[in-house]
Parts: structure tokens; C-alpha cells; sequence
């Protein structure tokens, strides 16, 4: 980026000269000063391009790694890119807790479901388990159960159920 700003700073400079030597003389640099006018607009649109895509690449890892920058990520952004990450994250935390009142986690569940059932199995004593229907399901040690999603969620990421995959 460095070479491209020199060049565009070159051009510029160029262009400035022509255009004051243009005035007094007739319209023999016109066409230069269009050419080179033309390739900064250019230069111009790689850069904001360049930058776009780091932005978006940015935004993914947020999506991918959470709220904490990896060292090996942090060391290639500029100051400019962190304090943009952080802003995201203040204003992710910030729309996620004005949802319903209660907020809502964003980052759970990033692909749709399958289905709404699956079956799980039971890792450990548990005891009775109230569904959100209303039903007591008791879970034991290796038993099998085909129960909703929404239900079974907490308890698989607690390591209680397993989400059995055929």
C-alpha cells in the first residue's frame, strides 16, 4: 500500500504541474493529466477494495474465533483494524443484549438444524428431566432418548448427553 500512495502522491504532483502550466499555455497536457487522473481513480478504487476485503476477513474471524483475537491474527492487523474489531464486538454485545429484552446469543447455532429431533445418549446418572412440552424424560447411564433439540442442547454441551450421529 505503501508503493501504491507513493505512486498516487507522484501523480498527483504531476498532474498539479500540468495543469498550472495548462493554464498559461494551450491545452497540450490534457490529455496526460486525463490519463494520469484516470489511474489514480484506479488506484484509488484498489485500495478501498483492499481494504474491504480486510475488513470482511476481519468480520469472519470474529465469527470464527470469538470476541478474543488469536496472537498470530493480532500481530498482522494495523492499530486501526483492532480498535475496528473491538468496535464490532461492542456493537455485536450491544444488539445482542437489546433482543427480546433478554438478548439473544448470536453465536450458538450458526447453521440451522437438521431437524428438530435428535437422538441422544445419556453419558451419565441424571435423574428426571423435565422436556419443554411438559414430559419427564429420566436419563441414565446409556440410555437412548429422541428428544427436541432445544431441549437436549445444554446438557450435551455439559457433557451429560451425547448426540448420537448415524
Amino acid at each position: 500500500m505503501k508503493q501504491v500512495f507513493e505512486e498516487m502522491k507522484a501523480l498527483y504532483e504531476e498532474n498539479q504541474i500540468d495543469v498550472n502550466a495548462s493554464i498559461t499555455s494551450e491545452m497540450q497536457y490534457h490529455a496526460a493529466v486525463q490519463l494520469r487522473h484516470a489511474v489514480l481513480l484506479r488506484n484509488q478504487r484498489c485500495i478501498l477494495a483492499y481494504l474491504y476485503n480486510r475488513l470482511q476477513m476481519i468480520r469472519d474471524i470474529r465469527w470464527g474465533f470469538g470476541a478474543i483475537l488469536p496472537p498470530e491474527v493480532r500481530a498482522c492487523l494495523s492499530e486501526s483494524e483492532v480498535n475496528w474489531f473491538s468496535s464490532y464486538n461492542r456493537n455485536i454485545a450491544s444488539y445482542m443484549s437489546s433482543i427480546g429484552g433478554v438478548g439473544v446469543d448470536l453465536f450458538t447455532n450458526l447453521q440451522p438444524p437438521k431437524s428438530l429431533y435428535i437422538q441422544v445418549r445419556c453419558l451419565s446418572e441424571y435423574g428426571d428431566f423435565e422436556t419443554s412440552d411438559g414430559n419427564t424424560v429420566v436419563l441414565t447411564k446409556n440410555s437412548t432418548h429422541f428428544l427436541q433439540r432445544k431441549d437436549c442442547e445444554k446438557l450435551i454441551h455439559q457433557g451429560i448427553l451425547e448426540h448420537i450421529t448415524d
